[in-house]
């Protein structure tokens, strides 16, 4: 075989991918099976070597200080290259870093690349681990000066022409050097079969890492086209993310309302790494009711996680502070006992000025309750029980997301079969979920978008503003 292969491995200063510049790289050109030369050298990065790279590698920025440029040497990569492979162990992070290098340079740098990693699980199937050092270990391959580009080019290129051997067609090699292939973009710890069995229907998948925990959780109308779309992301993010995923798990609900209400809940249990939208908790504000020592009973605005005693709950402040002023001026409560007004005697507010006189004496605390009890009443009215009915996972199936007097209460499936009239005959298929901010903010949204569509309603129908 007359192809080329240049075996390439980098050091670098760590960093994401547009800051990580190359510290020693080394280069060893075969022909088929066969050695044909060597490069390697110090690269000085010109920005400092950190410390924890210092400790893994063992170079440090004395060693660099009179070692080449990069732009030094780039003649000299893209010449030693030119025809040949690019080969890496994990090839994504040699191969763009390269590039990043020539991109500083304002030249392009191409090359068609293999990877031993998704070679080595292709032909030498259930090993522990691909890592180039277990790897090595298992198979009986010397590995020196490791963490060093030619120690790690040296045990690559054994590994490789071992690689060779087991491929004597030569098939499974085109099949990684196909541009249309998953293999040519597929994260090095991430077998294909696990790709394989994605469905291309509406739900959630969950990227975790070696240790199985989730990193990333993410939605999609069509799970197996948005999990690709994450390994053809340039990004650095999207780089980082699958140099991290090992696994992929996945659960198909039906729609896409259950799949945005089912991911906020992983984003909310896991905390994944990669994900930033909806990470941050929301404050909750809330109404609350208590009785002074007047036996007045007063209304405050809360932050808190619970409440007992909730009249009702917003999840934005300025939203319950303006609920707060207007049950106060439709039911001629007093601002100073609904907390709008502090450390004064007599209420003076600047707007609601319709205050029958309880914090003068005017008005008896008797029918001032009677005032505030019926207030709290309207917003019990107010507070709707309805369910989103929808698509289901399967033809005989329907889905359902469960809202009981405001507040989600979760998403269930039951067969089309099955006589559904009140909200109590939703409970045996309920699966309870935690209402938040954000599964708020995903069922205002959607109402907003299909208006009553699929909506069945138990009380006071819902607002849609």
């Amino acid at each position: 075989m007359n192809q080329l292969f240049a075996i390439i491995d980098v050091e670098t200063t760590g960093g994401g991918i547009a800051g990580n510049r190359i510290t020693e790289i080394c280069i060893t050109l075969l022909r088929g099976a066969e050695f044909i030369d060597k490069f390697t050298t110090l690269v000085n990065p010109e920005k400092p070597i950190p410390t924890h790279i210092t400790a893994l590698t063992g170079i440090d920025d004395v060693m660099v200080e009179n070692a080449p440029k990069f732009y030094e040497i780039a003649e000299k990569i893209e010449e030693f290259t030119k025809d040949a492979i690019f080969v890496a162990h994990n090839v994504s992070f040699d191969y763009n870093v390269l590039r990043n290098e020539f991109k500083l340079l304002g030249y392009s740098y191409n090359r068609k690349k293999l990877c031993t990693v998704r070679l080595s699980r292709k032909l030498i199937p259930g090993m522990l681990s691909y890592s180039l050092g277990r790897l090595c270990s298992t198979i009986n391959i010397p590995h020196f000066n490791r963490h060093r580009a030619e120690g790690d080019v040296d045990a690559t290129v054994v590994l490789f022409q071992r690689l060779l051997s087991l491929d004597e067609d030569f098939s499974v090699f085109n099949s990684f050097l196909n541009p249309r292939s998953k293999q040519a973009t597929l994260p090095p710890h991430l077998a294909a079969e696990q790709i394989n069995e994605l469905p291309n229907e509406a739900g959630i998948y969950l990227f975790k890492n070696q240790k199985h925990q989730v990193i990333y959780a993410g939605k999609a109308i069509n799970i197996k086209k948005r999990v690709l779309s994450h390994f053809y992301d340039k990004k650095s993010k999207e780089y980082h993310l699958g140099q991290e995923t090992h696994f992929i798990d996945y659960e198909v609900t039906g729609n896409e309302l259950l799949a945005l209400l089912l991911e906020s809940e992983h984003i909310r249990k896991h905390y994944p790494k990669f994900n930033r939208a909806q990470k941050w908790p929301v404050s909750t504000y809330q109404i609350i009711s208590y009785v002074n020592q007047r036996g007045i009973i007063q209304l405050a605005l809360g932050k808190a996680r619970v409440s007992q005693d909730s009249v009702s709950t917003f999840y934005n402040r300025t939203e319950a502070t303006e609920k707060l002023e207007k049950i106060c001026e439709d039911f001629k409560l007093c601002p100073r006992y609904c907390t709008l007004q502090s450390n004064v005697e007599v209420c003076s507010h600047y707007r609601i000025k319709n205050c029958d006189g309880i914090c003068e004496g005017t008005e008896t605390v008797e029918e001032y309750n009677a005032k505030v009890k019926a207030a709290i009443k309207s917003f019990q009215e107010e507070k709707p029980s309805f369910a989103i009915q929808g698509k289901g996972r399967t033809e005989n199936e329907i889905s359902f997301a469960l809202v009981r007097d405001g507040q989600y209460k979760g998403f269930g499936y039951f067969d089309r079969s099955e006589a559904i009239c009140d909200i109590q005959d939703y409970e045996p298929f309920l699966k309870l979920q935690n209402a938040t901010y954000h599964t708020h903010a995903i069922i205002r949204s959607h109402l907003k978008k299909h208006g009553k569509k699929n909506v069945l309603h138990f009380n006071t129908p819902v607002e849609y503003n």
